[in-house]
């Protein structure tokens, strides 16, 4: 029987919730006046996709630093983003930690990004296990195969948009790693690269439907519309620039043995709600003890 592992984007879990509360400027301080809004959010998608995945190796994947080999390529990515309010700073830490004594493994590499890293170990785990993905972030789904799924966190804790290999071949009646050809001619002002002007995800999706990538349509430009060649030709080097910039990089240079050995995970609900109790996570702990 094929072991089942769990690839969370950790910082996808934390935002999401921080921003969710925030709004209302519900911020959770605990008693040494640490916010843990993002935190509480965090410990609840995490045990609620434990409960209905059932793993038996867990990871949660960071983000270092923002800065990235993308960088080196264009100086402009995801350099459009505000510095983080000063109640998520110190949220950046504490989640690592509580994460760690909930026996989660937390990796993380510098000059990459934490989808870099979930796709790196999802290539790996999945030629011999089951990979199940929960993630924020859509561009991960160029990382779906036959054992790989992803499961988009929305609202609430406890639905999720999952995508299989067969989802989305029928819905978008591509490979997952057209995706990255899409997101070329596209671009993402998200992440402040800039794909090619006037096009968007109807024209980009038929392109690609049509001729398969992005060195085919510009081999077969003489094809298209005259506005899509004019639009594609004055912007080839931002498209060429974007598709690279939009491929997740699977070779980071982690020790997956080691990793996999690492994630292993089993737990108790009473040492999960003393973790929560610890750490004045009580919203945590109440949420956990009505789910698992």
């Amino acid at each position: 029987m094929e072991n089942r592992v769990l690839l969370v984007d950790g910082m996808a879990l934390l935002f999401r919730h921080f921003y969710a509360t925030s709004l209302h400027k519900q911020f959770m301080y605990n008693s040494k006046g640490v916010p843990t809004n993002g935190i509480q959010g965090f410990v609840r998608h995490i045990f609620t996709a434990i409960n209905e995945i059932k793993p038996s190796h867990v990871a949660v994947c960071w983000d270092m630093g923002q800065s990235t080999f993308r960088n080196e390529m264009y100086s402009a990515y995801k350099q459009n983003r505000p510095e983080p309010p000063e109640e998520l700073i110190p949220q950046f830490d504490y989640v690592k930690d509580i994460s760690d004594q909930f026996g989660f493994i937390n990796v993380g590499m510098t000059n990459y990004e934490a989808d870099d890293v979930i796709g790196t170990l999802a290539k790996s785990f999945s030629k011999n296990n089951e990979v199940h993905i929960i993630t924020g972030d859509k561009d991960i789904l160029q990382c779906i195969n036959e054992k790989v799924e992803v499961w988009l966190i929305k609202k609430g804790f406890n639905i999720y948009n999952r995508y299989t290999l067969t989802r989305f071949n029928d819905e978008y009646q591509l490979n997952p790693q057209q995706l990255i050809d899409i997101k070329a001619f596209m671009g993402d002002s998200a992440d402040g690269y800039p794909g090619v002007k006037g096009i968007g995800e109807k024209t980009a999706l038929k392109l690609i439907q049509t001729y398969g990538s992005v060195e085919n349509v510009l081999s077969n430009i003489d094809k298209l519309t005259p506005a899509q060649r004019k639009k594609i030709e004055s912007d080839k080097d931002n498209l060429t620039l974007s598709k690279r910039l939009a491929e997740i990089y699977t070779e980071v240079p982690l020790n997956s043995i080691e990793i996999y050995k690492d994630m292993a995970y089993a737990h108790s609900i009473n040492h999960i709600l003393s973790i929560c109790n610890e750490h004045e996570l009580y919203v945590s702990g109440k949420y956990i003890s009505s789910k698992l």
